[in-house]
């Protein structure tokens, strides 16, 4: 927790360069932090076009405090030295509320930066427990755990695919390692035999050697912890080389450019995933206003991302102030009705209730619930 001292100097700084801001342009900037280029910025697009839609509805509703929001794009590409770049760059615009970052290693240090600067951030995307384990008041999600999407992948695995030799493998990464150690732990405690267990490295395009070791070890089903350009040539170069065993990821899977990359070797991957928002019936006008645009509001960062909008703009009309630290603390007392449901946070910044689904992934880039 910061000091009054430090709360009442920030609160003070905020309020002047929001009252000048306030006569000069009547608006309240959030940066929008993610992957505008590299190999997964079609997840950025999803975050972007959710914030996009959230801050056009708002403003259409008389915006906040009579205020109008402003999204401002920022591309950390991922990369979590980038990331800390673009934090900086936040703090240096003046800018007091960020939806990002995509990428758990690009949120994890962002975080810190905001933190200390006395700016809320709230990720629809970044899933690794350790990025609200720090005690921090002004860091949130609008996306659930590894600690809870590992379990609901795990258990899947343990009782209806019932490997006998499993592989699990993951990208080195914040994000890939974690989901895939959660997911390690509860076919584990299950009985599973995780005959492997090993990282490949990010970025990677020939994975020959590790479909042969899968191939040696008689591995009868592969979880992979991390994102889809290297899962769609491990999947594509798998069914080349001769290797006919079942996939599974997680949402850092989930994107239709993983069909495109390993065509028909993508048919028949088990995916977990956010539930599919675009089918509530209570987003239906959302749905048609992001069908309108051309968009696809089916991604799984893009309802949460709207969401993450929402919450901030909802805090800072309940509290009539646009200071981050009255804003945080109504974030974590109040509950909102988005669309992703009632949202609700508990002290560390985390959705106190949120639920993942395992699909089943077909080429054609669509998915089904898998059974």
């Amino acid at each position: 927790m910061k000091s009054m001292v430090k709360k009442t100097l920030i609160g003070m700084g905020v309020s002047a360069a929001l009252m000048g801001a306030s006569l000069a342009q009547a608006e309240i900037k959030i940066a929008l932090a993610g992957p505008v280029s590299g190999p997964v910025a079609q997840y950025g697009d999803m975050q972007f076009i959710g914030a996009e839609m959230a801050i056009e509805q708002i403003n259409k509703n008389g915006g906040v405090n009579g205020e109008k929001l402003v999204g401002v794009k920022y591309d950390d590409a991922c990369d979590p030295k980038q990331a800390v770049a673009v934090a900086n760059k936040i703090v240096n615009d003046g800018i007091s509320y960020v939806v990002g970052h995509l990428c758990s290693s690009s949120t994890q240090p962002a975080s810190d930066i905001y933190e200390d600067e006395g700016i809320v951030m709230v990720t629809a995307a970044s899933t690794n427990p350790d990025i609200t384990l720090q005690g921090y008041e002004l860091i949130f999600r609008t996306i659930g755990l590894d600690s809870l999407q590992g379990p609901v992948a795990g258990r899947f695995v343990a009782e209806s695919i019932k490997p006998k030799r499993m592989a699990v493998i993951h990208d080195k990464q914040q994000y890939g390692e974690g989901i895939a150690t959660a997911v390690k732990s509860t076919v584990e405690e299950a009985g599973v035999d995780v005959v492997m267990f090993e990282g490949i490295t990010a970025g990677d395009k020939d994975f020959s050697a590790l479909v042969a070791k899968l191939k040696r070890n008689n591995v009868d089903f592969v979880y992979y912890g991390g994102y889809h350009p290297e899962l769609g040539l491990i999947l594509r170069q798998s069914a080349e080389l001769g290797l006919d065993v079942k996939f599974m990821g997680p949402e850092g899977v989930g994107n239709k450019d993983i069909s495109a990359i390993a065509g028909e070797a993508s048919e028949g991957l088990l995916v977990t995933l956010p539930p599919s928002f675009e089918l509530d019936p209570k987003n239906k006008g959302l749905v048609s206003a992001f069908e309108k645009k051309g968009q696809d509001p089916s991604g799984p960062f893009v309802m949460p991302a709207y969401a993450a909008v929402q919450v901030m703009a909802d805090s800072m009309n309940a509290t009539g102030s646009n200071d981050p630290y009255e804003v945080a603390e109504h974030m974590h007392k109040a509950s909102f009705s988005t669309p992703i449901g009632d949202v609700k946070f508990d002290e560390k910044g985390d959705l106190t209730s949120f639920n993942f689904v395992v699909y089943n992934w077909h080429a054609d880039g669509t998915k089904s619930p898998a059974k």
